[in-house]
């Protein structure tokens, strides 16, 4: 079976309980990171506010991806606290109006709309490659993406491609010395230890990569 020709609604919500579930599985793997250099709440965070997004989506469920992302973003700026709130909010936020209102989103729309959101969090948190934050995994992950989808390669490979991307950059992250955010106090005691904002952001593009293409697929 091939994987998804387009993105609708009900996909996506797929993908925030398969990301909901990996953040549930590793609630306590990202805040033994974001002890090491943090404040070691983003594991509870995260798992608070993902909770809450699924916990949205039975009652008031949009029926189309730009409703869905932009509920989705307001309930994590609600209910996540810290940076990790408005940072991964903006990702969905910035992701709603992408969509153009369409109802199914084809695969270069979703990785357009994935972009928007990746603007957004740079907007918002000022960060750049390299200063040891989210943005070191979602970078290389839409940038692998958006390679893979230009090459001509269906919704399924280009995901994997992008959570392997993802999953190097999250990795990468370890030997770098935090520039932004509470991890850049500690300057080069920094260093040594992985992102727990970059740990999260891999589990979304791996959840994507999970909850977006039939899991039969033969690519």
């Amino acid at each position: 079976m091939a994987a998804l020709d387009a993105i609708d609604a009900p996909a996506l919500a797929r993908w925030l309980r398969t990301f909901a579930a990996s953040v549930a599985d590793q609630r306590d793997h990202l805040t033994a990171l974001d002890a090491a250099i943090g404040d070691a709440d983003h594991g509870a965070n995260m798992h608070r506010g993902m909770t809450a997004v699924v916990e949205a989506l039975p009652t008031t469920p949009p029926d189309d991806p730009a409703g869905l992302l932009k509920q989705t973003g307001m309930v994590l700026i609600r209910s996540v606290g810290g940076a990790s709130g408005p940072l991964y909010g903006t990702l969905f936020l910035r992701m709603a109006p992408a969509t153009g209102g369409a109802t199914a989103l084809e695969s270069e729309t979703f990785a357009k709309a994935l972009r928007a959101g990746l603007d957004g969090v740079v907007a918002r948190g000022k960060a750049e490659l390299g200063d040891k934050t989210m943005v070191d995994a979602l970078v290389p992950a839409l940038d692998a993406l958006d390679a893979a989808l230009a090459a001509g390669q269906g919704l399924a490979p280009a995901l994997r491609a992008a959570s392997a991307a993802g999953d190097e950059g999250r990795d990468a992250t370890t030997p770098m010395i935090a520039r932004k955010g509470r991890a850049s106090y500690l300057g080069e005691r920094s260093a040594g230890h992985q992102d727990p904002g970059a740990t999260s952001t891999a589990l979304l593009v791996a959840a994507a990569a999970t909850a977006l293409a039939e899991q039969d697929d033969p690519t």
